[in-house]
């Protein structure tokens, strides 16, 4: 049985036999307690046992007992803390170790990037920069536009076009506006491979050059300085940019300005370049607005003065003829709807006779091939763009759809299996049909398709049509990948086209900077004709510089005196460096909206509530 504690203790099984409680509670009382001899837990013992400096009260120690053994709760808590202290130090020792952590090493897209951009450093004329980083170049072309009587204005500055010291607007101004494009696209990319700041910089030395080679603070111009330097050699035997071979540095020669007054196709590639790099800069807001005020002026001056700026027999026309303004018209009005918002540029970007006049609803042998001369597939890219991630509906769908259509058509002829375009041995497409200087056309191609892969990615969509077939979009970046690929070595030649990219490249550049040393010596228009036709490698790389390229038999010689081989463009290293960073692998995808920046809502402000009612 259970008995009961007189002292409020513990109830323990009683030793006594029967007992009732009453007989014990009666029993109880006939002892004198404070005699009562029992033995004391260990509360009570504690009582008696403590000293005078205990009175006060002395907590009890308190013990945790973990199962296997009993031990000090103090003891507990403080070996508890010591390992979440040792734990968040080791933590914290594992995220300094792993911040610090030198990134892995980048692909082979990204390290052909950084040095497919210096080839723009090395083409750079005027007062270098001090970052230039280019060695053996200089400050050229000090007096450009103020030598020659007829003009006597500053056109210091902007780029050379390739192996010579002419300055060309019309294939400089595509240059920028395929930089621009892909930052405005990629910028995230630019960012992480560390290269963002470098590339604002070349497209700014490209844009302030072009600003003035019109009235750029005007609204309306009657005229464009279209050229700097000459390269025509048939009309006699005087010194121009082709004729003589010199540094640029050394140039003593007239480098005539070549203006016109009617060129409706130069104002549009202009106007595109400024207004999509107005984009680029709109953080830089004075900047962006004086890019996109240019624009505006070169697109309404290319749209009343109408006429191409190479007529027959002209120096551009030897060398970068235009066959159209109609491509600019749609190209420059997708750039300027984009860069300012206003919806009189989207109207005639997407006015079908427009679209008509540029070859948008032919085929022809020359359809999808996006180059300086035409930008008609560019241009249906870009407006494919905004149907996909604005769709803004009527007026605008039924040329949208078109374009977005014929876009795809463009992706499916760049696919083998449809032999749209013929291909070497080694692989690489025919976009240029056997002609020399293949790789511009190329590297255009692999940067549309793998831009309207990730435009299609962005968009949730798996893949598209051609005919009944359906295709993901890995298909077009397994083109865009094959065809840098062979240009950077993986080719029958086994070399690499980008100079100084990879073991084996050109050596015997066709440029004169890169091929004459810089070694103190002025040699003279024709002195230097040693340097040209020696045998042995330019003693200056210029580092970047994708050549013309192969045959199309995928032969190639490393021949400085023949430019179809070994010639760099600045047309073809924009198209490189676009090609490059979309296919980066630093980050992924797009940046679907800085593009629409600029771009209002596409749908009608909803009315105002009704008034509130009165009774």
């Amino acid at each position: 049985m259970f008995g009961r504690d007189p002292w409020g203790g513990p109830l323990e099984i009683s030793n006594a036999d029967s007992a009732t409680d009453d007989d014990r509670s009666r029993n109880l009382q006939d002892y004198d307690r404070a005699a009562l001899t029992r033995q004391l837990d260990e509360t009570q013992q504690s009582w008696l046992l403590a000293g005078p400096g205990d009175a006060a009260g002395k907590k009890k120690k308190k013990y945790v007992d973990l199962g296997c053994m009993v031990v000090s709760r103090k003891l507990f808590l403080w070996a508890v803390g010591s390992a979440v202290g040792i734990g968040l130090l080791i933590g914290l020792i594992m995220l300094i170790c792993h911040t610090t952590r030198p990134p892995p090493p980048p692909d082979q897209y990204t390290k052909a990037l950084h040095k497919a951009l210096m080839f723009f450093n090395a083409q750079r004329s005027g007062p270098l920069p001090r970052h230039n980083n280019v060695s053996w170049r200089g400050n050229s072309g000090m007096k450009d536009g103020l030598s020659d009587s007829a003009v006597r204005k500053n056109l210091v500055g902007g780029y050379y076009d390739a192996g010579d010291a002419i300055k060309f607007n019309f294939p400089m101004s595509y240059a920028m506006t395929m930089l621009s494009w892909s930052v405005i696209e990629y910028k995230a990319k630019y960012d992480a491979a560390g290269e963002l700041e470098h590339i604002k910089g070349i497209i700014k030395w490209g844009t302030d050059y072009l600003l003035k080679t019109f009235n750029s603070s005007a609204d309306t111009i009657d005229r464009i300085a279209a050229q700097v330097g000459q390269g025509d050699t048939s009309k006699g035997s005087n010194p121009n940019d082709h004729l003589c071979w010199m540094r640029p540095e050394d140039i003593d020669y007239p480098r005539p300005v070549y203006e016109c007054h009617s060129c409706s196709d130069l104002a549009g590639e202009m106007a595109a370049a400024l207004a999509a790099a107005s984009i680029v800069f709109k953080d830089s807001r004075t900047y962006s607005d004086k890019l996109a005020h240019g624009a505006r002026t070169l697109f309404k001056y290319g749209r009343e003065q109408r006429g191409r700026y190479s007529p027959g027999g002209s120096d551009p026309a030897i060398f970068y003829n235009s066959t159209s303004y109609w491509d600019e018209f749609v190209w420059a009005g997708a750039w300027l709807y984009f860069a300012t918002g206003n919806s009189s540029y989207l109207q005639l970007a997407t006015t079908p006779g427009i679209a008509k006049h540029a070859g948008a609803f032919w085929g022809g042998p020359d359809y999808g091939v996006f180059s300086w001369d035409n930008k008609l597939t560019g241009a249906q890219i870009l407006l494919s763009r905004l149907r996909l991630f604005l769709s803004p509906g009527y007026p605008y769908e039924e040329i949208l759809r078109t374009f977005h259509n014929q876009t795809g058509n463009i992706m499916c002829s760049y696919l083998p299996m449809y032999k749209s375009f013929n291909r070497t041995k080694g692989g690489l497409i025919q976009l240029n049909h056997g002609r020399p200087q293949p790789l511009q056309y190329v590297v255009n191609a692999a940067f549309l398709a793998s831009l309207y892969s990730d435009y299609l990615d962005a968009a949730d969509t798996p893949g598209w049509y051609c005919g009944p077939n359906f295709y993901s979009t890995d298909v077009l970046r397994k083109f865009a990948k094959t065809q840098i690929d062979y240009i950077l070595g993986n080719n029958p030649q086994k070399m690499s086209y980008v100079v100084g990219y990879g073991t084996r490249y050109p050596k015997h550049v066709h440029h004169r900077g890169a091929s004459i040393p810089k070694n103190g010596i002025k040699y003279s228009c024709k002195g230097g004709y040693k340097w040209r036709d020696t045998k042995k490698p330019n003693p200056n790389t210029i580092i970047g510089a994708m050549v013309a390229g192969p045959d199309k038999h995928d032969g190639f010689k490393d021949v400085r005196t023949n430019y179809n081989y070994t010639e760099p463009t600045l047309a073809g290293n924009a198209g490189l460096v676009a090609a490059l960073i979309s296919l980066s692998e630093v980050t992924t995808g797009i940046d679907k909206n800085t593009i629409f920046s600029a771009v209002p809502p596409m749908f009608p402000t909803p009315p105002p509530p009704p008034a509130a009612w009165k009774p």
